[in-house]
């Protein structure tokens, strides 16, 4: 079956150069009628798993296209020649492909198809190599905004605010997820908004920075519903436990159910935190026994007592 197929493929390869050739008689190439022969190879190399081949018959594909300035088809062939090295495991090659395509694509008037190979190459370098994977959500996300598509756009940046956190790439994590707070805003997703807060200051105090994150919660005062809302109260005591250094409180609201069921990127946030120095113990209600007058008290005590109003 497989030997079938290839001398298939070499016979629709050899139709081809025929029809790319010229002579006395044709002055000039048949680039549509080659192309359709490249891709008819291409399928039966496919189809006979001999992916180089398919490879090298999709990219041929795609030149007579260009030849004939056909750039929608010629890009969908260099997408195709992508995904034959994705089938090889060679996923960095595949993306440059696949990105190839999606600026033809743009070149030829179809943003949404661009929008679509950008995403699918993030998803196939996604593990291999995030930081790729981000830009390339990124340019998706763009590609939908410029078309004024909010919601698609803003789903492709949170995909990229997660795997930023999840790289620990905190400060573009920051920026990310405040262009996804400004668009749910614009779109009046106000809820999501106070989620988006929430993921903010877990971001903001993994950077140290407790001053970002409390003007995080209040400039969302001006977002309609969040005064007064259980995240808008969870935060609230989340930055007063932090400030106070009291771990127990950080500890309690990031294992309240509001925290734990965000998206697993953010609930792994809130259940690492910790205050700065480690934190305070809460005091114990025993009362402590009275010790004979004139007992000195041990250099322990001394310092214990020393610390006893908290750590400023």
């Amino acid at each position: 079956m497989a030997a079938q197929k290839i001398n298939e493929g070499l016979e629709h390869l050899a139709k081809a150069e025929k029809y790319l050739k010229t002579g006395f008689l044709k002055w000039k190439p048949d680039y549509d009628s080659a192309a359709s022969e490249y891709g008819k190879a291409a399928v039966a190399f496919k189809n006979a798993k001999q992916f180089e081949q398919a490879k090298d018959a999709c990219l041929r594909e795609a030149v007579a296209h260009e030849n004939n300035r056909a750039l929608f088809h010629a890009a969908k062939a260099y997408e195709q020649a992508g995904m034959m090295l994705k089938e090889m495991q060679k996923l960095p090659e595949a993306v440059q492909l696949i990105e190839k395509a999606s600026m033809m694509y743009l070149e030829n008037g179809t943003p949404d198809t661009a929008a679509m190979a950008l995403e699918r190459a993030g998803k196939l370098i996604e593990n291999v190599d995030p930081e790729k994977a981000v830009q390339l959500y990124q340019q998706t996300a763009n590609v939908f905004e410029n078309e004024e598509r909010l919601r698609q756009a803003v789903e492709l940046l949170g995909k990229a605010s997660r795997l930023l956190v999840r790289g620990r790439r905190f400060d573009e994590a920051a920026l990310s997820i405040q262009k996804e707070k400004n668009i749910y805003k614009e779109i009046e997703n106000y809820p999501t908004c106070y989620k988006k807060t929430i993921a903010q200051v877990l971001v903001h105090l993994h950077r140290n920075d407790y001053v970002a994150a409390e003007r995080c919660v209040r400039e969302s005062y001006s977002i309609p519903g969040f005064n007064g809302s259980e995240d808008c109260a969870a935060l609230e005591q989340l930055l007063e436990g932090y400030d106070q250094q009291d771990q127990d409180q950080v500890s309690e609201v990031c294992n309240s159910p509001l925290f734990k069921y965000m998206d697993n990127d953010y609930a792994k946030l809130g259940l690492s935190l910790v205050v700065p120095g480690g934190g305070i113990k809460k005091k114990s209600t025993a009362t402590p026994q009275a010790k004979p007058e004139g007992t000195a008290a041990s250099p322990a005590e001394e310092e214990e007592d020393e610390y006893a109003g908290g750590l400023c």
